[in-house]
C-alpha cells in the first residue's frame, strides 16, 4: 500500500482515542503490569507515545523540511519515559498525549506537505538517509504497533488463567 498523508492522518488521528478507551476506564493493574524484566507496561507505552510527541515525529519533519541532509536527527531516547512519567497518574499521561497529538497533526496539516516534499531527505543517525514520507509512514507504524503492544501485554496478564483454551487464542504466544 503507497503512503498516502490523508490515510496516515487517519490512523495518527485516532490514535489518542484508541489508546484511551483501552486503558482510561480500566484499573490500574491493567495499565501497570509488564511481561516481565526489560518490557514495558502499558503505562510505559503512554509515555513514550509522549516522548516521541515531544522530540521525534514532527521535530525531525522540520529538520527535514527546513535543513534536509545537512542536519542529522537527534538521537532518540526510547526509554525517557521511565523517568519522565515517574509518579504522574495515567489520566494525566492520557490527556498530555491526546494534547500533543492534536497539536502535531494541526502543526503536520499546516506544513501543506506536497509529493514534492514528501520525497524531501533527513538523515537519521542510525540509518542514514530517510524521506519525509518514511518518517510519517514510520510515525503511523509505531503507532500501530504500540496499540497492538498494549492488547498484547493486557492479554498476557491472563495467559495461565485461560486454561486450555491458550491453544486457540494466538495473541497469549507459545
Amino acid at each position: 500500500m503507497e503512503f498516502k498523508l490523508e490515510e496516515g492522518i487517519e490512523v495518527l488521528r485516532q490514535t489518542p482515542s484508541a489508546v484511551n478507551a483501552l486503558l482510561r476506564p480500566l484499573s490500574n493493574p491493567w495499565s501497570e503490569r509488564n511481561e516481565g524484566p526489560n518490557t514495558w507496561s502499558p503505562f510505559d507505552v503512554v509515555g513514550h507515545l509522549i516522548h516521541g510527541e515531544e522530540t521525534d515525529w514532527i521535530p525531525r519533519a522540520r529538520i527535514i523540511i527546513n535543513d534536509g541532509e545537512t542536519r542529522p536527527f537527534e538521537p532518540f531516547d526510547r526509554v525517557a519515559m521511565f523517568e519522565k512519567s515517574k509518579r504522574k497518574p495515567l489520566v494525566e499521561l492520557l490527556d498530555t498525549f491526546s494534547n500533543l497529538r492534536s497539536s502535531n497533526i494541526q502543526e503536520l496539516e499546516q506544513m501543506n506537505l506536497t509529493p514534492v516534499m514528501l520525497e524531501k531527505r533527513g538523515t537519521h543517525p542510525e540509518l542514514g538517509p530517510v524521506t519525509l514520507a518514511q518518517l510519517l509512514a514510520a510515525w503511523v507504524v509505531h503507532d500501530l504497533g504500540h496499540i497492538s503492544q498494549i492488547v498484547r501485554v493486557m492479554a498476557r496478564q491472563y495467559r495461565d488463567e485461560v486454561g486450555p483454551w491458550s491453544a486457540y487464542l494466538s495473541i497469549l504466544g507459545k
